[in-house]
């Protein structure tokens, strides 16, 4: 379990999160969801530890993520955040090589070839592998960056909108991925911007507002008109589809 307690984050006097507590439970894909500058990507950063923590106590089954070593925390937890740069003549297998870094420390063995190609075949770019990035679509790049995460072996997956720049199939085929390493045995936390991913695919949903806590729970719980609509302030309808929730803008006129 993650657990985050009474964290304030501050961009210069900018406020981006308030006395934050709450647990990420393991096991499960807990979706990150709320309107823009909630303070998703933040949280997952912070968690992460991409950033320094300013104020407030992050724990990993029990550990501060500020006091374990870098080495142990990456192999327990891998993150993918939004902003990406990668070197335009790097080839998509060496991307993804990336993530056996924490185990190999540069010098790979045979089992971190098989991580590679299990990550490659999983995210569908096997016959991408010697491609370079710049030959690929922006949607094929994200894809890459997934599998580069999910090579890393970790028991968390942290990812910061994954979906970006991808069509339906491949936003579907990912989210089944990520159900797939849930019942594996993987911890998932995954920022979502849309709704009714988080609606379908998640066991556990964390709402954030203006850099606090708006709701959490089950998708059941959470996606009624009453607790979307407060969330994201607009009417929103909520239909039941093959007993899944289904979140509808109301229609203009």
């Amino acid at each position: 379990m993650i657990e985050v307690s009474h964290l304030h984050h501050s961009i210069g006097r900018r406020p981006i999160l308030r006395d934050l507590s709450l647990r990420l439970p393991r096991g499960q894909i807990t979706a990150l969801i709320g309107p823009n500058g909630a303070g998703k990507s933040t949280l997952l950063s912070l968690i992460g530890r991409l950033v320094p923590l300013q104020q407030g106590r992050i724990t990993l089954n029990g550990a501060d993520i500020a006091t374990t070593p870098s080495r142990d925390l990456s192999r327990r937890m891998a993150i993918l955040s939004q902003h990406n740069a990668p070197g335009s003549r790097l080839r998509v297998a060496e991307l993804v090589a990336f993530g056996r870094w924490p185990h190999s420390q540069g010098r790979p063995a045979p089992e971190d070839a098989g991580h590679v190609a299990a990550a490659l075949e999983a995210m569908g770019l096997s016959p991408l592998a010697h491609r370079f990035l710049d030959e690929l679509s922006g949607g094929q790049r994200q894809r890459a960056f997934i599998a580069m995460t999910l090579a890393q072996g970790a028991e968390w997956l942290l990812l910061d909108e994954p979906l970006a720049a991808l069509d339906m199939a491949h936003a579907r085929g990912v989210m089944a991925q990520l159900a797939a390493l849930r019942d594996a045995g993987k911890s998932v936390v995954v920022v979502l911007h849309d709704v009714n991913h988080a609606a379908v695919w998640a066991d556990h949903i964390v709402a954030l507002k203006d850099g606090a806590l708006a709701a959490e729970g089950p998708p059941a719980q959470l996606c009624t008109p009453q607790v979307l609509g407060a969330l994201y302030d607009m009417p929103l309808q909520v239909m039941q589809v093959a007993g899944k929730p289904l979140i509808l803008h109301h229609l203009p006129g």
